[in-house]
């Protein structure tokens, strides 16, 4: 199967036992240091939300959402999310959290479009967050100075992991570095984006790739972001489009970049109707989440999402993501990865 990467000779550090042991260690560790860094409180959040409402994702645009009938409200149409970007906006509204706080829940989805592979799912668990923030916390080093913070709740649960289990030994770097998609591009011009982060998270073992979404100087798009909840189109201090990006590290198993986080400052009123417009999609305008944006209903905030299978996958190097999490997956990969030392839960 060639979506399927089979490391040669691999062999789990962890046996299942142990490996749901683990799963538990790394998710109560991650998110309690999270939750300090960022002064995060946890929320309940919703599996799904009512179509038509402008409260679920688009992701790339692409992907479609699952939905069904809800008998006693008229057979009107729900949608499984695919995050809880704008949900959290609202949440953060709802509660009249104050500035410099957030929330963070647990962020469960089915993503039916996935092409499924070592790191790619039907099932996506996240840890989803949001925080507020002010006018001026709208800038590069701010975002910098979240990410640093997230960093640093890595690092601290990589190390209780190796100390739980010595066998399994760090591989992030003591600091993430940051650079934009734009430069990027430029280091790298004849590769695609994909073989670019591969090669920038080889050299540097922990990136945040600034600017996903906008197009850059080839005409490109280093990779799509919806236009209604991470700003990928201000200008920042450093003269490159966006305010957002992505988290990614090497990973020493699979031999290539693993992204762990999405996240950025979102969109206030003037970058919502300018990225609207950019992608031709002004009709949002109408819908209930982008009027009450525009009036002024929600905080300006900065969020993201996190891995959870993923986190752990890459802190107990595993070959794939169905050693973390129970989900379906082709009879055919199913087969190979027993061949190969893989066991899928």
């Amino acid at each position: 199967m060639s979506k399927l990467i089979k490391p040669e000779g691999y062999t789990p550090l962890l046996d299942l036992k142990q490996t749901e042991q683990a799963i538990k260690l790394i998710k109560d560790s991650f998110q309690a240091n999270l939750s300090s860094e960022l002064k995060l409180r946890r929320v309940t959040a919703p599996l799904f939300v009512l179509k038509g409402t402008g409260i679920n994702d688009d992701l790339n645009g692409t992907e479609r959402p699952v939905s069904f009938p809800v008998k006693d409200m008229g057979d009107r149409q729900a949608e499984v999310v695919h995050s809880l970007a704008k949900w959290k906006r609202m949440t953060l509204a709802a509660l009249n959290i104050e500035h410099g706080h957030g929330i963070y829940t647990d962020m469960n989805a089915i993503r039916p479009d996935e092409e499924l592979d070592n790191l790619h799912s039907l099932y996506v668990d996240q840890w989803d967050w949001e925080r507020v923030i002010n006018k001026e916390e709208r800038s590069l080093a701010f975002l910098k100075e979240i990410v640093n913070k997230i960093y640093n709740a890595m690092l601290r649960t990589e190390y209780i992991v190796n100390e739980t289990y010595p066998q399994i030994k760090p591989s992030l770097p003591q600091k993430i570095t940051f650079i934009h998609s734009e430069e990027l591009l430029q280091l790298y011009p004849n590769l695609t984006p994909k073989e670019r982060e591969n090669e920038i998270t080889r050299k540097y073992g922990a990136v945040f790739l600034i600017g996903v979404g906008g197009k850059l100087s080839n005409g490109e798009k280093h990779d799509g972001r919806a236009p209604d909840y991470d700003d990928w189109s201000t200008i920042a201090e450093n003269g490159f489009a966006g305010l957002n990006g992505d988290i990614l590290v090497w990973n020493p198993v699979l031999k290539q970049s693993l992204e762990l986080s999405s996240m950025g400052v979102r969109v206030d009123k003037e970058a919502l109707v300018r990225q609207l417009k950019l992608t031709g999609e002004e009709k949002r305008l109408e819908l209930q989440f982008h009027k009450c944006l525009m009036n002024d209903v929600y905080p300006l905030s900065i969020g993201g999402g996190i891995g959870q299978s993923r986190l752990c996958m890459f802190f107990l190097k595993k070959a794939h993501v169905g050693e973390i999490q129970a989900s379906l997956w082709p009879d055919s990969m199913r087969e190979e990865c027993a061949k190969n030392g893989i066991p899928l839960i």
